[in-house]
């Protein structure tokens, strides 16, 4: 299986070294920065974290027309660089191809079914962490489950292939029936976290430790719980709150990929986290004043270094 994953962040060379390790496909790293696809394909992915630190060389490229067409592609770009991502690899997909979203937030499947056909979409999540410390550098911070499926809940042949891919390379995943819930239940851990980290520099961990970060998480996740009962959504786990937090313990180290986007002055996905849960209350008339201001204040730290239009 031909195997490309969009975009060099933590996530994506992650996911590439560990598929290229273990010579479980023919991995393609794709990156829309010549320069530092350049020095990625120089030194190779280093990853360190969870008791190993190797270096991994791996297939990268700027260049579209460097990739044959593949069998699966995995977009591992922020949710604001959807559409020109997948816009972009189009000229990689043919009948058989799928197209898997492992990012953060609401609307990103939506998105790459008006593009490339929903019947090419598989949507999913990951609870493995990953903080990118420089080009093609990563430590693993932790280990957690990966859940693919499609939004008609089918099961399908090339997802099981897809599945054995991600598990013989060290990544615990499963496939599931009711994605929608999946990506829900992952959403309410990101609205706990992510905006918070980032306001407060913190690391996962570490929210947890404070009375008020702690106060401040749970309100979060109240509100967008609501918004999914409303929504007759099926969450995976029936405690919100106490699942959050035992994320917030998993991934200790981790700094969320919010934080780094804060740290590293770049735009954040707050409008597709918090944000969407604004925007779901405000159309079902359900309150959501934390996640406004969460909102609202990383917007502010944004404005600071973001250019004005």
């Amino acid at each position: 299986m031909r195997v490309v994953i969009v975009g060099p962040g933590a996530m994506g060379c992650l996911f590439s070294a560990l598929f290229t390790k273990k010579k479980q496909a023919e991995v393609w790293l794709l990156d829309n920065q010549p320069q530092r696809a350049k020095k990625i394909n120089n030194q190779g992915i280093i990853v360190e974290g969870l008791g190993q630190t190797f270096n991994q060389k791996v297939n990268i490229t700027s260049q579209i027309k460097d990739i044959p067409p593949s069998d699966l592609v995995i977009l591992c770009v922020k949710s604001y660089d959807t559409e020109s991502a997948i816009k972009k690899i189009k000229p990689l997909l043919s009948g058989d191809t799928n197209v898997l979203t492992l990012q953060n937030g609401l609307g990103n499947i939506e998105m790459i079914a008006e593009i490339v056909g929903k019947d090419k979409v598989l949507g999913g999540v990951t609870a493995n962490g990953a903080t990118l410390l420089g080009d093609g550098h990563i430590r693993f911070c932790g280990q957690g489950e990966t859940v693919i499926g499609k939004v008609d809940g089918l099961l399908s042949v090339p997802m099981r292939g897809i599945r054995e891919i991600f598990n013989k390379s060290g990544f615990s995943t499963r496939l599931s029936k009711d994605i929608n819930g999946i990506i829900w239940s992952k959403l309410i851990i990101n609205v706990g976290i992510n905006a918070l980290t980032a306001l407060t520099r913190l690391t996962n961990g570490q929210l947890i430790e404070s009375p008020g970060t702690r106060e401040i998480l749970s309100q979060a996740v109240t509100e967008a719980v609501k918004i999914a009962k409303k929504k007759r959504i099926k969450l995976i786990y029936d405690d919100p709150i106490q699942k959050v937090e035992s994320v917030c313990k998993a991934t200790a180290s981790n700094l969320s990929s919010m934080l780094q986007d804060i740290l590293n002055k770049k735009i954040t996905e707050i409008d597709c986290i918090n944000g969407a849960i604004v925007r779901q209350g405000k159309s079902l008339g359900i309150a959501t004043p934390a996640n406004l201001i969460l909102t609202d204040l990383v917007k502010a730290i944004e404005s600071v270094y973001l250019p004005k239009n």
